[in-house]
């Protein structure tokens, strides 16, 4: 175990200083959000190679892990793809950090995903580290849930690339779809999803470990840098005031009238 959890720490650290060099090129902070996907790829994939072996389920869990990842950065890529400048989040950053800027953003955006990247893997080294006997119901629940995680997610995204891609829309607000059942069904999902491979993840001996995946998923979407920081892009936004007041923030339910 601590030689998985070693290399794996190795390898994401590598990682992440790569894209920190690619984005000092290119001026844009932005590319860790397209990397964060195939951030996983890699750390899977190494996972996967680096155990004693494939079983069932880390067959399972590798292959749930690789179809997130390889989504998210494809969709982030193409959602990029005829953005002007950096996302104003770090844009934002850039301004307010100063001379600071460059110190700051090495540790709080590149180390710091670094951090929070190896212990949301957690259910990945885990698993490749032990063993836990043949697939049973809880791996079938944590499918179950990952599957509906993953289609909140990769529904929103869809629909919300769709909405904002029509010229229509423009300064509107997203309010159909899932998006009419929750303001935030990428997050939604994107929680979601990490639960059901903590459940995988049970089944090994010391899986309980796991749970700090999913808790912090949970956390940082919740409290941190995903809900807090863009529902406050658009607090000033009569539309967007009255969609807070009819749809559930975070868990999917049905709206609320006006």
């Amino acid at each position: 175990m601590s030689k998985m959890l070693l290399m794996v720490g190795v390898v994401i650290f590598v990682f992440v200083n790569l894209v920190h060099l690619v984005a000092l090129v290119k001026k844009d902070n932005g590319i860790m959000d397209g990397a964060w996907g195939l951030g996983f790829i890699f750390v899977t994939l190494f996972a996967l190679g680096m155990g004693d072996g494939l079983d069932a389920r880390r067959i399972l869990l590798g292959s749930l892990v690789l179809v997130w990842g390889a989504r998210l950065s494809l969709h982030i890529g193409i959602r990029n793809a005829g953005r002007a400048g950096e996302d104003f989040r770090y844009r934002n950053w850039r301004e307010t950090w100063g001379r600071w800027f460059y110190v700051r953003s090495y540790f709080q955006i590149y180390l710091l995903q670094g951090t929070v990247m190896f212990l949301v893997c957690a259910p990945i080294w885990l698993v490749n580290a032990r063993r836990g006997g043949p697939l049973n119901g809880l791996d079938a629940l944590g499918a179950a849930v990952w599957l509906i995680g993953f289609g909140f997610e990769a529904i929103g995204d869809y629909q919300l690339l769709k909405f904002m891609r029509n010229p229509a829309s423009k300064g509107r607000v997203m309010r159909t779809g899932v998006w009419r059942f929750t303001r935030h069904p990428n997050y939604f999902g994107e929680a979601t999803l990490w639960w059901g491979c903590f459940l995988i993840a049970l089944n090994v001996p010391g899986g309980g470990w796991a749970l700090i995946s999913p808790v912090l998923i949970d956390f940082l979407l919740l409290y941190v840098s995903g809900i807090p920081m863009l529902e406050a892009k658009y607090k000033d936004k009569p539309e967007y005031q009255d969609y807070q007041k009819t749809t559930s923030m975070f868990f999917p339910w049905f709206p609320k009238k006006s």
